[in-house]
This record gives structure tokens, C-alpha cells and sequence, in this order.
């Protein structure tokens, strides 16, 4: 869908026929996704291994893949997706260490509080190792060919490219009109939700005054929101895999959450708390590494289309600084205030390091 929509000049209304309407609706019913380009599209089921082989047992690694689906074609949007599919294998290793600290937590003696203070360690060791994985993104993507020839197919109806209408509704009464409308992102890997739930961070980082928006939101009014208000990030697992999301809420579910555990234990066990911290730090950094990114792919990018529309209207008359801030909010391919919404979820991220007993005092 997609590619019809991105393939019609742009000053057209956007309406999608029948045609695509109805089977694509019926099938995205089926799947319980929204009916858009999603990061499971374009990452976690759009790879093959490079060179086949016969072995059944074969698994994929960061270096044995290749991306299936482009819809340019170029090297470059390949390394875009595999960068991302790379974070998610290393990404596998987390889950693991997640399940064998659950499984400690449950036992809870001084032993197993050592055991998870090892592999809070080593699950530190991994959130870098998924950051290394992230900026290599830069070795085979080029942010002028990604801004300016890959990021506009992304872009869903909230990434303010006008309303689309879905022509042929009116046949099928099981189906209704489609309301989540964002383009794939970041904000869609199910990993990434997967650690911040699994640290407790989510009430930090996907607080409900982190909505994406790019009005200001109220601050007298910060502890409150309607009944139907999401966090960007709740949001976007709306675009998960389903599977992936009941994952996600068994972990929520979990009866002996770490962080509680952690803070528990934060005189006794001082070790157990510095490794927690470590780990939450190493998730601080992922989105460090991830706001640099943005910064090089899409900000200095979108900065340099302005700078030339500018010059041409006004003879070489370049931004300033001050008038940043007098331009269109910068929106991510979810619809967000990119810029807001990424600093406010990585300082949200710091703000969840547990302090020590010395500096609570």
C-alpha cells in the first residue's frame, strides 16, 4: 500500500481503492496489525540468509543476512533494516539473561541476588554491544540517500501527509476505518519495550506525557490525562507482531519485578544495585546512540532542505539558530516531535537509575 500511495504525485488527495482496500483490511484484521509499513515489515521478517544452504539447524547472526524487500533498491536501505536486525540478535542474548533472572528472582537468597548481579552485568555488556550494532548503520547508509530517498516511502497518514480515505469500507461491514496510521519506527521494537519493562524503566520512558505530541503539553496538568491518552511508546505496540505484544504483558505481569527486588536489597546487597544501575546506564547510552543517529539521518538532513528552500526565497539567506524553533516541528516517520520525544525518553531512561543509600541522604 505503501508504494501506491508513495507513488502518487502529492498534491493529490490520498485514496486507496477498493482494490487494495478490501483484501489488505481483511488480512491486517487477521494479523491484528494496522494496515502500514511497520518495523516488523521492514526488520524482524525481511531478511534471508545471504547464501543458502541445507542445514535446517542454521540460525541467523549479524553477519550471515541479507534484507529481501527494498523499495529503492539501494544498498543503502538495505544496511538501514539490517543495522536494526542486527540490534535484534543481539538483542536474543537479553532475553535470556531476562529469563534466568526472573527465575532467580524467584528463588531470592543471597545466592541468586549474586547470580543476578552477574547477569545484570552481562546484560549491560549486551545493550552496548546492541549500540555498537545501531551506529554501524553509517558504514553502508548514507543520510542524504536515506533522507531524501527512502525515509518519504515510511511515512503513514501521522506523519502529515493529509488524510487517507479507504474506498470500499461500505461492502464489508466487519471492517472499520483505520486509526492507527503511523509509519514504521524505532519506537515498534519489541526488544527495546521488552528492557525497559523488564528494568521497570516503562513508567519512566513511557510515561503519558511522552506522547509524541508536538503541542506543549501542560505541565499544571502533567499527573493527568484523558482516558483514552497512550504514550507514544504504549502506542506503538499497537504495530507489534500480537505474539510479541502478549509477550510484552506477561512480562509487565511478572509478580516479583526486578527493580522492586533491587531496591529492596539496595543496603545489602550494594553490588546488586551498582549492577542494575550499570544496565540502566547501558539503556541510557542505546539512546544516546540512537539520538546521534537522528541527528545525522534526519536532522542535519532536513536542516540542509530547509537551508536551500530558504536560500532560494530569500537569496542565500540562511537559518539561525533563533529561527530553529520558528520552523515545522521535525516529525518522526510515527508521527512524533522527534527532537522533544527522544531527548524526553532518554533523560526519562536516566531519571530510573536507583540512587545509592550515601546519595539519597
Amino acid at each position: 500500500m505503501h508504494f501506491y500511495i508513495h507513488s502518487q504525485p502529492p498534491s493529490l488527495q490520498t485514496i486507496i481503492p477498493r482494490s487494495i482496500t478490501l483484501p489488505h483490511l481483511r488480512i491486517c484484521a487477521q494479523l491484528q496489525l494496522p494496515p502500514v509499513v511497520t518495523y516488523s515489515d521492514d526488520v524482524l521478517y525481511n531478511w534471508d540468509f545471504k547464501e543458502s544452504s541445507a542445514d535446517p539447524c542454521r540460525i541467523p547472526t549479524t553477519e550471515n543476512i541479507k534484507a529481501m524487500t527494498l523499495f529503492t533498491g539501494t544498498k543503502d536501505e538495505e544496511e538501514f533494516y539490517l543495522s536494526s536486525a542486527r540490534v535484534e540478535l543481539r538483542g536474543v542474548e537479553a532475553l535470556e539473561l531476562m529469563r534466568l533472572t526472573m527465575d532467580e528472582a524467584f528463588v531470592g537468597d543471597a545466592i541468586a541476588l549474586r547470580r543476578i548481579t552477574t547477569y545484570l552485568h552481562d546484560m549491560a555488556d549486551v545493550i552496548r554491544g546492541m549500540s555498537s550494532q545501531l551506529v554501524r548503520v553509517r558504514e553502508g547508509c548514507d543520510p542524504s540517500v536515506f533522507y531524501n530517498e527512502i525515509r518519504p516511502w515510511f511515512k503513514g497518514a501521522d506523519s502529515g501527509s493529509g488524510k487517507w480515505v479507504f474506498e470500499g469500507l461500505d461492502e464489508d461491514p466487519t471492517l472499520v476505518e483505520p486509526e492507527e496510521l503511523s509509519g514504521p519506527s524505532a519506537g515498534q521494537s519489541s526488544v527495546i519495550h521488552a528492557l525497559d519493562i523488564f528494568f521497570g524503566v516503562d513508567q519512566y520512558s513511557h510515561s503519558l506525557t511522552l506522547s509524541g505530541s508536538s503541542k506543549e503539553e501542560s505541565t499544571a496538568n502533567a499527573t493527568y490525562s484523558p482516558p483514552n491518552k497512550k504514550s507514544f511508546l504504549s502506542r506503538m505496540q499497537i504495530y507489534m507482531p500480537r505474539y510479541h505484544r502478549a509477550f510484552l504483558r506477561h512480562l509487565s505481569a511478572n509478580p516479583r519485578p526486578l527493580r522492586a527486588l533491587v531496591a529492596a536489597h539496595a543496603t545489602d546487597a550494594p553490588e546488586l544495585l551498582e549492577a542494575y544501575n550499570a544496565a540502566v546506564t547501558a539503556l541510557k547510552e542505546f539512546r544516546d546512540a540512537h539520538m546521534r543517529i537522528v541527528a545525522v539521518y534526519i536532522i542535519g538532513p532536513s536542516r540542509k532542505v530547509a537551508n536551500g528552500i530558504q536560500e532560494k526565497q530569500e537569496g542565500k539567506k540562511r537559518f539561525t539558530e533563533a529561527d530553529t524553533d520558528e520552523r515545522e516541528v521535525l516529525k518522526g516517520t510515527g508521527g512524533t516531535d522527534l527532537v522533544k520525544f527522544l531527548k524526553g525518553v532518554r533523560d526519562r531512561t536516566a531519571s530510573a537509575v536507583i540512587p545509592q543509600a550515601s546519595d539519597a541522604r
